[in-house]
């Protein structure tokens, strides 16, 4: 009998795996339009798990392993690679993706699979909105959070707008949520105009913007609401609307887009982030090292993944558990400190609300695009931003 207690006991050890282990799934555009964003929100998420495991890649005590999953941007691959992830790869939790219209496909899976989709960082009100599930968080920011700071900073009595967004969930809801949080501020909006994700060639929408703005008395913007290539501001900017009385405006972006903004110096918007903006050690220590590592400033969706990671470990680590119920209640009203300084997921439907930055570009030396410098920083408090679930 001992024998066999024995020759049972060596099998199990045998058996059992050297060390436990913590599966993310990271599953996210890394080919097609976007994959400038998904490079940084990656290089972002594993510099977040570093930090804040204190560059062991462990909590409590366990192995964190990141698996990539490509959604090529395609919404029925992303929800394909996200269950592969739970169901083949036992993925504790997920991340990403970059698209809106991917994130949307990939909702219903995570509800499924009782697992949690940590999304970062696609935008659509619609993914903690009116198709969110109770496994769904969120740490980038939402479209209402875009639309609430860009009309703080554009909206005055008088002042007159037209939009001109993507076809799609991005840029839909970004334009309905500008619009209500409009609302009080004096403005109004006279056009709205709304073109293919791969337009590159914006005349005829210019023109049907610049018809709908032309006899429109007082101050004049046309409001830019864009994600990827294709760059609109620079071609219509080349058209002239400032013949109409246009001043185009639009919200914060990376690095490389940034390069349009050098020729709209006094530009105004609202922006997520910047890398000179944010005030804290977290981006501090996110600076340094991105320089260390690359030579270059961390951008707009490296904070973001940054963010994201640091609030996959703090879930980990307050939760004692990979027990989705218990990360459920542990991140329901947490608050972690990012790049951005602090934010806090929303009980009620898992947004993280979080900082926002009116900035006013300027032309600096030894810089080739437009530096957004920081007008006023909009917290948690500053912005009323609507439950939409």
């Amino acid at each position: 009998m001992k024998t066999i207690l024995a020759m049972a006991a060596a099998l199990g050890a045998l058996a059992a795996p050297l060390s436990a282990e913590i599966r993310v799934a990271h599953v996210y555009g890394k080919s097609g339009a976007l994959e400038a964003y998904a490079a940084q929100s990656h290089t972002g998420l594993m510099m977040g798990i570093e930090y804040a495991t204190d560059g062991t890649m462990k909590v409590n005590g366990e192995d964190v392993t990141v698996i990539e999953k490509d959604t090529q941007l395609k919404p029925d691959v992303g929800k394909a690679m996200l269950a592969e992830a739970y169901g083949d790869d036992d993925a504790h939790i997920a991340v990403g993706p970059v698209s809106s219209g991917v994130a949307l496909a990939m909702l219903p899976v995570a509800q499924e699979y009782e697992r949690i989709l940590l999304v970062e960082p696609a935008v659509a009100d619609s993914i903690t909105g009116s198709n969110w599930n109770r496994y769904v968080f969120r740490t980038g920011r939402n479209s209402s959070q875009d639309a609430v700071a860009n009309a703080v900073a554009l909206g005055e009595e008088g002042v007159t707008i037209a939009t001109l967004a993507q076809d799609y969930a991005f840029g839909r809801d970004g334009v309905s949520a500008f619009k209500e949080a409009l609302e009080g501020t004096g403005a109004s909006i006279a056009h709205e105009e709304y073109v293919p994700t791969d337009t590159t060639d914006f005349t005829a929408a210019a023109e049907r913007i610049f018809n709908a703005m032309k006899d429109v008395d007082g101050e004049k913007r046309l409001f830019i609401i864009w994600a990827g290539g294709g760059n609109p501001m620079s071609k219509i900017n080349a058209m002239d609307p400032s013949r109409y009385g246009i001043e185009i405006a639009t919200g914060g972006n990376i690095l490389a887009a940034l390069k349009a903004y050098k020729e709209l110096p006094g530009l105004e918007g609202a922006t997520y982030y910047y890398y000179e903006i944010p005030d804290n050690e977290v981006n501090d220590w996110l600076v340094e090292e991105h320089f260390d590592r690359f030579g270059t400033p961390p951008d707009f969706f490296t904070a973001g993944g940054m963010s994201a990671g640091i609030a996959v470990v703090e879930a980990l680590r307050r939760a004692g558990t990979t027990d989705t119920e218990a990360l459920i209640e542990t991140m329901e009203g947490m608050e972690f400190e990012t790049p951005k300084g602090t934010m806090r997921f929303r009980p009620e439907d898992h947004q993280a609300l979080q900082s926002m930055y009116h900035f006013r570009t300027e032309i600096q030396e030894g810089k080739d695009y437009g530096v957004p410098v920081l007008v006023r920083e909009l917290d948690i408090d500053d912005m009323d931003i609507p439950i939409r679930n």
